[in-house]
């Protein structure tokens, strides 16, 4: 089934590469690619690339970069604040910001210090109580969005000072609190690390579930008449990955191997993405983002999808505040403070997503957060400053917004914008 959102030229563009590769197999999904990249549809592929040149340089300068080691500690830093990345591809995906994720992360550390230290509360309830105000803001934010039509720059804006407030007052006149090391949710963010035997299962089981993920939709559109793509791309696929990710764990696991932090964030980047590419509401956030209008008369509830967007945004930064207050063992003033806003829609736009709406991935987050994070390991294995990080990611952040205006142009002229 198309986008409400896609133009008529862009399911030309679809069928055609479509029929490319069903007639011409391997080599006709080559030439679909390249077809497309000349159309300006870029993808991923500029942050891949520019993820392989960082870690080249790196790795030239310092062996130590790609060492099992300094790799597990680069995915456990991604994790929380590639969390919080992820409701931010959602809101850009409409065309919005959030700039007040990085405040509610606080004050959800904040309250998970507060719940266990003080009102001895259990650490599920302190969890759910953080992710239910998260969501309960996030729905403030949909509510004055859909209804005052006040701008999101604003009300974040907003929520970003008040939430910050808010997380001052709730941490008391210390300012910090230490969480309890023994608790779950401090052992499985520093401490809980997959087996192998469990890693190496997990990727079989991702690797077959791509294939029968691409065999289903096949069936499907073969059932509806329309054209499929060759099964021997399909089976490429799958087998590429399952080498890739049965290299990948058997890397790490010669340290201590992959954390149960990091693939919660896998995990929750593949649910997004198939919430994003395989359902009905996915498709409306992109309708929606694409154009509003169109997507109200195709009788799409935009309001909804505003509203959902919202509270999912704002639930992912209470999630990765969470996370990122049990990897550090504890909640203070600090606590969704510095950076933290910053890297979370720098990652976003790095990784792909538009900051124009109706474009973009939940893939975005990861691949955004690991260029972020790359660079930042990198620098700090050669001794530099946190100065040079802040205009090294500056000036990638400025590059991922050039080019994806210049793919959007390309994509004009070729009439796919």
């Amino acid at each position: 089934m198309t986008s409400p959102s896609e133009t008529p030229a862009e399911r030309a563009a679809d069928l055609q590469d479509e029929r490319l590769v069903r007639t011409e197999g391997l080599r006709g999904a080559v030439l679909a690619f390249r077809q497309r990249v000349r159309g300006g549809d870029l993808g991923s592929l500029p942050v891949i690339i520019g993820l392989v040149v960082i870690c080249v340089i790196f790795q030239i300068l310092n062996p130590n970069f790609l060492s099992a080691n300094n790799l597990v500690n680069l995915t456990l830093q991604c994790a929380a604040v590639g969390t919080i990345s992820i409701g931010i591809v959602l809101v850009l995906l409409l065309g919005q910001i959030d700039l007040s994720v990085g405040s509610v992360s606080g004050l959800a550390a904040a309250i998970l210090g507060v719940g266990l230290t003080q009102l001895k509360w259990p650490v599920a309830l302190a969890v759910i109580v953080a992710l239910v105000v998260g969501a309960a803001i996030g729905y403030l934010y949909g509510l004055l969005f859909t209804r005052f039509g006040v701008p999101s720059f604003v009300i974040t804006l907003a929520g970003l000072l008040a939430f910050l407030g808010l997380q001052l007052k709730v941490l008391g006149p210390n300012g910090s609190i230490n969480l309890p090391y023994d608790s779950w949710i401090v052992q499985f963010a520093q401490a809980t690390f997959l087996p192998p035997w469990a890693a190496y299962a997990l990727a079989v089981i991702a690797a077959a579930a791509l294939f029968l993920s691409d065999y289903s939709r096949s069936r499907r559109r073969r059932k509806a008449g329309l054209s499929t793509g060759a099964l021997s791309v399909m089976l490429l696929k799958a087998v590429l990955l399952l080498i890739l990710l049965l290299l990948a764990v058997s890397y790490l696991a010669t340290d201590r191997g992959l954390g149960a932090m990091f693939l919660l964030f896998v995990v929750l980047v593949v649910v997004m993405n198939y919430f994003l590419t395989r359902t009905k509401w996915g498709r409306s956030v992109f309708a929606v983002g694409g154009s509003v209008e169109a997507a109200r008369r195709a009788g799409i509830r935009v309001n909804r999808v505003y509203i959902s967007v919202f509270i999912l945004t704002s639930t992912f930064a209470a999630l990765g505040g969470l996370l990122a207050s049990a990897r550090l063992t504890s909640a203070s003033l600090s606590s969704g403070g510095g950076d933290t806003n910053l890297n979370a829609i720098a990652a976003a736009v790095i990784g792909g997503t538009s900051l124009f709406g109706g474009r973009g991935s939940a893939w975005s987050a990861l691949l955004g957060i690991l260029v972020i994070q790359s660079i930042s390991s990198g620098l700090t294995l050669l001794n530099l400053d946190s100065s040079i990080r802040y205009m090294i990611t500056g000036a990638v952040l400025l590059l991922a917004v050039i080019i994806d205006s210049l793919s959007r142009r390309s994509r004009a002229s070729h009439g796919q914008a």
